[in-house]
């Protein structure tokens, strides 16, 4: 439907009205970024292990020094030939952050079950300075809600998203933060899935700011128009 062309001053006073709505969210977000951080935690008793192209890695390798560890789950499985193209997006935003992250005393790692092997591969492609380390062999992916074995999905007997069969596939996407003590103890603090991590993508909030906005309604599905960042000249397929 065609938007109303109006005068200067309407547009105005229609925009302040707007303006209270973002107001009233943006304090809104501020008072829920406040409750998540008051989430109790849980104690990480698992010694999980990971491999980046320097080797072998702990958990605590992973906070480089640092008390928090923010990570995200990267669908990579170890037999695909590709990393996802929906984490591509989500990683293209998240690319670059590391050095502000690390001012503010937080490491920024992704995580995914494929060989180092391949995630280096694709990681030059991409261009990223993303640190990105696999989980291969671990029950890191799965213990976080991301992975799923092939009994679990036949019997439909997981979670994604805090509810039952939240996902169709073996990978799935999330954020997880965790934090480290003085003592060395590392504790699980948050995790967020699905629509959840929209706010780490840049390219759809500056969607939403324009006048055709996702403009995702008419594709078969939401995101059937994505492509990795360097396939858009190829067009389709």
């Amino acid at each position: 439907m065609p938007r109303e062309t109006v005068d200067r001053e309407t547009w105005l006073a229609a925009s302040k009205e707007l303006l209270k709505r973002e107001k009233a969210l943006t304090r809104e977000r501020d008072l829920l970024a406040e409750a998540r951080r008051a989430l109790p935690r849980v104690r990480v008793e698992a010694d999980y292990g990971f491999e980046g192209p320097e080797g072998a890695l702990s958990m605590a390798d992973l906070f480089a020094g640092r008390s928090q560890l923010a990570v995200y789950h990267f669908m990579f499985a170890p037999d695909w030939e590709a990393g996802c193209p929906i984490c591509s997006f989500w990683a293209d935003s998240l690319n670059g952050l590391a050095p502000h992250l690390a001012a503010r005393d937080v490491s920024l790692v992704m995580v995914s079950n494929a060989p180092v092997a391949s995630l280096e591969s694709y990681r030059a492609r991409m261009g990223w300075a993303l640190r990105w380390v696999s989980a291969e062999g671990s029950s890191f992916g799965h213990d976080m809600g991301v992975s799923f074995t092939p009994d679990e999905l036949a019997r439909g007997d997981y979670s994604y998203n805090y509810r039952k069969r939240g996902f169709s596939g073996p990978e799935a996407p999330g954020f997880s933060a965790f934090e480290r003590d003085a003592d060395g103890a590392i504790h699980h603090t948050y995790s967020v899935y699905a629509r959840g991590l929209d706010g780490f993508n840049a390219a759809y909030q500056l969607l939403d700011l324009m006048p055709k906005g996702r403009d995702e309604a008419g594709l078969p599905f939401s995101m059937a128009w994505l492509r990795r960042h360097d396939e858009y000249a190829a067009g389709p397929g």
